[in-house]
């Protein structure tokens, strides 16, 4: 029996099987989902080289030739079959996002952006980036400013800024905030692709921590989202952002964070000793998010509580496999919000996405920052940014 071989064969198996079927029947059942899946679901054509090589490796030194290795290479082919299942699923999240872009903005949303702003965006995938290099998501033309202080609790309330080297001024502003179910989680994990795209396009990207479980609760988190944004108001021209019109991010806990956020403008109970300063938000984004109430507490701690018709617009993207916020709770979230809301509500169910899409430059998170950053031309050409 080739070992060699057969090891690696069975656990890329594994991993290829809790991505593809994403099993969530048990708590335990769907956190095994999610760790052993997320990565060969995002990059199965990364496992499929790897599995390849090992396959063509193991005919060349002869390992084919016995029942084991015989049976191994079956394994393997049936596996390559489920990542080539996988890689489909990541491609047609471009459909799926156009299709809900449509459906939210109008068929006609793309001759509503105006022309230098339509000019950015990307008509061609990056291939030989994704393809070759997924985990490589910095920038050359980008650069990161790490460690900023802009709140009082020290390293939970740093950020990192994400701005063109040439520097320019008044560019369109985007705040973010990491998820990990507020136990866990920092500002330069998750969304990278995102931060770095927008940023080589002239925005200027604000990443921020906030203060953690179990030292701090509802509403601390939401009272530091928002003196992150009281804070790019005050300071952020000095970095090149405009201050003035600030879209909103997150993903997971930081989706129900900038959802909150997006909701509850210039609420004072979220505001101790900065009341006075306007925490409007332009549009707000949110990937993969939790839309419930907080640890046991009640409705005043859910995003669906605060739905009013002057919602700013908001694009929603959640994967129809994921195993820790099910799909079923974003597509009511959804569904509330645009019974309720006078502004576009876009929202994306991608077929086979699992939690934390975002960490890197796959097909589908590509093709989802491309909407994102569509969204947001489409929201600045309506308000006359330019």
């Amino acid at each position: 029996m080739p070992l060699g071989y057969l090891l690696p064969t069975l656990l890329v198996a594994l991993c290829m099987w809790f991505a593809l079927v994403a099993p969530r029947r048990t708590p335990l059942l769907a956190a095994i989902s999610f760790r052993l899946g997320i990565v060969i679901n995002e990059v199965p054509h990364v496992a499929f080289y790897l599995l390849l090589a090992a396959t063509l490796l193991a005919f060349h030194q002869g390992d084919l030739d016995t029942p084991g290795g015989l049976a191994t290479a079956a394994v393997a082919v049936l596996t390559m079959a489920g990542l080539t299942v996988l890689f489909v699923r990541g491609v047609r999240a471009g459909p799926v996002l156009d299709a809900a872009m449509a459906d939210a903005l109008g068929e006609s949303w793309h001759g509503d952006i105006a022309d230098v702003l339509a000019v950015r965006l990307r008509r061609r995938l990056p291939l030989a980036r994704i393809l070759l290099g997924p985990i490589f998501v910095r920038r050359r033309d980008v650069r990161r400013l790490a460690g900023i202080s802009y709140g009082p609790a020290g390293r939970r309330n740093t950020l990192d800024v994400y701005h063109h080297r040439t520097h320019k001024p008044d560019g369109p502003t985007l705040v973010y905030f990491h998820g990990g179910g507020y136990f866990t989680g920092r500002k330069d994990k998750e969304a990278r692709p995102l931060l770095y795209r927008l940023a080589s396009q002239g925005w200027v990207c604000f990443s921020a921590n906030y203060r953690l479980r179990p030292s701090a609760t509802f509403p601390d988190h939401l009272i530091d989202a928002k003196r992150v944004i009281a804070w790019v108001r005050e300071n952020g021209q000095e970095y090149g952002a405009d201050p003035s019109s600030i879209s909103i991010a997150g993903s997971s806990s930081g989706g129900h964070l900038a959802t909150l956020c997006a909701l509850t403008p210039n609420h004072p109970a979220f505001q101790p000793g900065f009341e006075h300063v306007n925490t409007t938000v332009t549009a707000a984004i949110s990937l993969y998010g939790y839309y419930g109430n907080y640890y046991g507490q009640g409705p005043e701690s859910s995003p669906i509580s605060y739905v009013t018709q002057d919602c700013p617009p908001i694009f929603l993207a959640h994967g129809d496999h994921d195993t820790y916020v099910f799909v079923e709770e974003a597509r009511q979230f959804a569904d509330t919000l645009r019974s309720v809301s006078a502004h576009p509500v876009v929202y994306a169910e991608l077929p086979g996405a699992q939690h934390a899409f975002d960490l890197f430059q796959s097909f589908r998170f590509t093709q989802v920052v491309d909407a994102i950053e569509a969204f947001t031309a489409w929201v600045r050409s309506r308000g006359q940014v330019q």
